[in-house]
């Protein structure tokens, strides 16, 4: 934990100065209980970019490969990482993102799946809406403007560009963590987040080019 808070006060210094970031709506973030981070996706930094959103520690998924290197691996994993196997089953992400939360751990989850381009937020994968579903917990949508700017995908190095997110109000799931997740459900809920991001989008890209 001591790891993971001086990485990200390291990231906030680094971010506020270097991208001039600022943040909305951390007011949004639930103080206790699990959650769903679910940001947009349009950059390699955006992961290091949403620890600023609160000082909780929140788990993120990896490919094995990451935890090759031991050192690495414990680093990456004193930081909120856990492993899944490249190519495997997505039921596998599921359960281990659902353990996470029903632990009582806020986790993030890019519901676009990979980085996109564009200012469209394309078709979600109904992965962060059947985890939230599964264990009744929220998700919290967050908007990223100006990363894809600030890296594009195949650069090394990062631009100094103004980046903002904005950090909506949770969404709650329709079925209160029975264990059970109808296709219904979780269908509804991804539309709603899919809104809800295009929403958080707009506005993150206008403030970040204002």
């Amino acid at each position: 934990m001591i790891l993971y808070q001086a990485v990200r006060t390291l990231i906030a210094l680094v971010s506020r100065t270097y991208w001039r970031l600022t943040i909305e709506g951390r007011e949004n973030v639930p103080p206790t209980g699990a959650f769903v981070l679910a940001p947009v996706h349009r950059s390699f930094i955006d992961f290091a970019l949403v620890s600023g959103v609160t000082r909780r520690r929140m788990r993120y998924m990896g490919k094995d490969s990451l935890w090759k290197v031991s050192l690495f691996g414990k680093l990456i994993s004193a930081l909120g990482a856990f492993p899944v196997r490249r190519g495997a089953a997505d039921r596998e992400a599921l359960r281990r993102s659902i353990e996470v939360v029903e632990g009582g751990e806020p986790l993030v989850l890019f519901p676009e799946g990979t980085r996109r381009f564009g200012p469209t937020i394309e078709d979600l994968f109904d992965g962060a809406a059947y985890v939230a579903t599964r264990a009744g917990v929220p998700i919290v949508p967050v908007g990223i403007g100006g990363s894809e700017r600030a890296m594009r995908k195949g650069e090394r190095l990062p631009r100094p560009v103004k980046i903002h997110i904005v950090v909506g109000k949770p969404l709650d799931p329709p079925v209160k963590g029975d264990g059970r997740a109808s296709r219904r459900a979780v269908h509804e809920l991804t539309e709603q987040l899919h809104v809800e991001l295009q929403r958080l989008f707009v506005e993150a890209e206008e403030k970040a080019n204002g």
